[in-house]
């Protein structure tokens, strides 16, 4: 039968879907769509202002970093050349002011030859440099007048999804904002080509949030405008961003800023165990264990505080300060930001059944000698 022909019936049979007339194409139907765009687009807006409040508030205290940094043969010549270009942010402690950034931006730099390029186009130099090359942690005492400070958050109340913003300047494009989300927690013992092999303890954020070059010792950002990290480095094949960035978490990072600030040097904590690297499903299921969870013991070194604590080969580790252990690296993190002289509860696991002991940590430098 022909399209549009009458049938035996007397009615038009109806077009097939392919050449039936598109309902939004309709003056009554395209009105309905325009009030649900609206409605729906409000809702967007709404969310969208927050993003733009953030970067409003902590913009002006996101600065532009410049190192010169020598060569050991220029150095050898007392020349310079420009080696890194960075991000950092602006914090305020105890009246001061100091620049947060990573250590590889600035590294080997004299105060005179980094220049701090304010939000507002002001230049500063640092009055000294303060780092800690085991964190890539760099902070720079800055002086001047109307600075801006942005404030700390916890870091230890982000999860996996919470929305956050990388502010620096990514191949030198200052002020540039990007938006992502926590994609992970707890990346540690990553083969980065920013971060050098001096960097021992890692427990970095991940984000798809983009973070280029240029990036580094920029500040990551929650949508409360608070500082949850500092960006260190990107996984990528291309050298640009593929969606895989990390940055140090901020609580992490002032565990080790204020020891700077304070003191102007780090002092680390130290348990005195050997830990097995290999600890796997099959041996937590001999030790009675549902999964490998914690840090497995191989040894105790003689006169430390796990002696004194009386920890013994074949423990687990699970919990250390009341904070559940995930693996090896984890506890040597924990440990090393905890304060010298510091009592802390350890849960272990022992015999097939959980204890709880107590360990006063020491200073990891009189082991170290």
């Amino acid at each position: 039968m022909l399209v549009g022909a009458v049938s035996a019936w007397g009615a038009t049979p109806a077009l097939p879907a392919a050449l039936q007339r598109p309902e939004s194409t309709r003056p009554e139907q395209r009105a309905e769509l325009q009030h649900e765009l609206e409605r729906n687009a409000k809702l967007l807006e709404a969310q969208s202002a927050v993003v733009r409040t953030v970067a409003k508030l902590v913009g002006p205290a996101v600065v532009h970093i410049e190192a010169d940094i020598p060569t050991d043969a220029e150095a050898a010549f007392n020349r310079r050349r420009l080696e890194e270009a960075g991000s950092g942010v602006i914090i305020q402690w105890k009246e001061n002011f100091y620049v947060l950034t990573n250590r590889h931006v600035i590294r080997g730099a004299a105060p005179e030859g980094i220049r701090i390029h304010l939000a507002d186009g002001r230049r500063l130099n640092p009055k000294k440099v303060l780092e800690d090359e085991k964190t890539d942690v760099a902070v720079l005492p800055i002086r001047a007048s109307e600075l801006v400070a942005a404030p700390i958050g916890d870091s230890d109340r982000l999860d996996i999804g919470d929305f956050v913003l990388a502010a620096g300047s990514p191949f030198g494009l200052s002020q540039s904002v990007t938006f992502g989300i926590i994609s992970a927690k707890g990346r540690r013992a990553l083969r980065l080509s920013e971060v050098d092999s001096s960097v021992e303890f890692q427990d970095f954020l991940q984000t798809d949030a983009a973070i280029n070059p240029g990036n580094s010792g920029g500040p990551l950002i929650s949508l409360r405008g608070e500082v949850v990290g500092i960006n260190t480095a990107i996984a990528s094949n291309s050298g640009g961003n593929e969606g895989i960035g990390f940055a140090i978490p901020i609580n992490m990072f002032m565990a080790v800023g204020r020891q700077l600030i304070e003191t102007g040097t780090v002092t680390r904590a130290f348990l005195g165990v050997n830990l097995n690297p290999r600890f796997g499903p099959s041996m937590a299921a001999e030790l009675g264990l549902p999964r490998p969870v914690g840090a497995h013991v191989t040894g105790v070194r003689p006169g430390t505080p796990a002696e004194a604590a009386k920890l013994q080969v074949g423990d687990v580790i699970l919990e250390f300060n009341h904070t559940p252990v995930e693996d090896d690296a984890h506890l040597v993190n924990l440990v090393s930001l905890t304060p010298v002289g510091k009592t802390v509860p350890l849960l272990i696991f022992r015999d097939r059944k959980p204890i709880t002991i107590l360990v006063e940590v020491s200073d990891r430098g009189k082991f170290s000698k």
